[in-house]
């Protein structure tokens, strides 16, 4: 499966801290409508069966609207789900090791911060890049904002699309112009919002601005 630069648009990565009542499924729907391109399906706290059978609930509703999923950290998952990739950390599996598990036909992700971790990523078989913190975000506690210098350069050294992440809001968007990046990836701009449907129209809006400028 190739990983196409216009699907990494507008990515939207799930984040349970703001179910608030409602469901997952619900959540991920809306976003989808809104103009979602792209789901990670995110989970640290579920047991393995519990993330599974929510892996084959989301994967059945991304193939309904023809986007593709991608699961965090777990190989595992995403085999046993038939979902399209995988997405890895720095601490998490190698991505030449992840190929080996998944095989040919499968989306691998990988988060970079500098430009020797694109390259090894690139090296290994990695699709596409998430890049980042782009800007400061509470979403991650580890993370660190990185200069838009240094998103640059990464762009400019690797031949897969990027992605950035962290801290990216409609308000800040436009700022990433220029950079080479494809698209962003997103979770409380998206799954943070009281209306995730309007909040995902307008950041695919400003996205696709910020890529033409």
């Amino acid at each position: 499966m190739r990983c196409r630069k216009e699907d990494l648009t507008l990515y939207a990565v799930t984040d349970r801290r703001w179910l608030k009542g409602e469901s997952l499924y619900s959540q991920v729907e809306k976003a989808i409508k809104g103009g979602a391109t792209f789901v990670q399906l995110r989970e640290k706290g579920l047991d393995f069966q519990d993330f599974l059978e929510e892996a084959k609930e989301m994967k059945g509703l991304c193939r309904q609207y023809g986007v593709p999923l991608i699961i965090n950290d777990n190989a595992d998952i995403a085999l046993a789900a038939d979902a399209d990739g995988v997405h890895l950390g720095q601490g998490d599996m190698k991505a030449a090791d992840a190929r080996r598990r998944l095989g040919k036909n499968k989306l691998i992700g990988v988060s970079a911060r500098t430009v020797e971790q694109a390259l090894l990523a690139q090296q290994q078989g990695a699709d596409y890049l998430g890049v980042g913190a782009a800007f400061s975000t509470g979403s991650k506690a580890d993370a660190v904002q990185m200069s838009h210098e240094t998103l640059k350069a990464i762009c400019q050294a690797v031949r897969i699309p990027v992605v950035a992440i962290g801290g990216i809001t409609r308000d800040n968007v436009a700022e990433l112009a220029g950079s080479g990046i494809c698209g962003i990836a997103v979770i409380s701009g998206i799954f943070g919002q009281k209306d995730i449907q309007a909040a995902a129209a307008e950041l695919k809006e400003q996205t696709l601005r910020m890529l033409r400028a």
